[in-house]
């Protein structure tokens, strides 16, 4: 039985390194700040998230699988409210998005409003 769990955590991490690998990709490869912070936060939380269940798995201790799940929920509430508060930031300050983004609903949504 202790085999197939640490085959289970093994895959976990691998899984989460893979989201990881594609948050990285992401970050170098997309046009703007905004699709790379949304990159980087999806992935980032997801790649986080099977890590951390990783960790629980192997350790069959109850104190660290409570912190695993906390650490979890932590990221899974922060990161889009910092994801937001950031690309919310860069837009006030004048940083637009990639000529190549086809819908922008803010810039909408500001025009209607003056």
């Amino acid at each position: 039985m202790v085999d197939v769990v640490q085959y289970v955590a093994g895959a976990l991490i691998l899984t989460g390194s893979l989201f990881a690998l594609l948050a990285a990709i992401g970050i170098l490869r997309l046009p703007d700040l905004y699709t790379r912070m949304h990159a980087a936060s999806k992935a980032g939380a997801v790649s986080a998230g099977f890590i951390l269940a990783a960790v629980a798995l192997l350790s069959a201790d109850m104190p660290i699988i409570l912190r695993a799940l906390v650490g979890f929920i932590f990221l899974l509430l922060t990161t889009p409210v910092s994801a937001h508060l950031l690309a919310q930031a860069s837009w006030r300050s004048g940083y637009k998005p990639a000529a190549s983004t086809v819908i922008n609903d803010l810039d909408a949504e500001i025009q209607s409003h003056s």
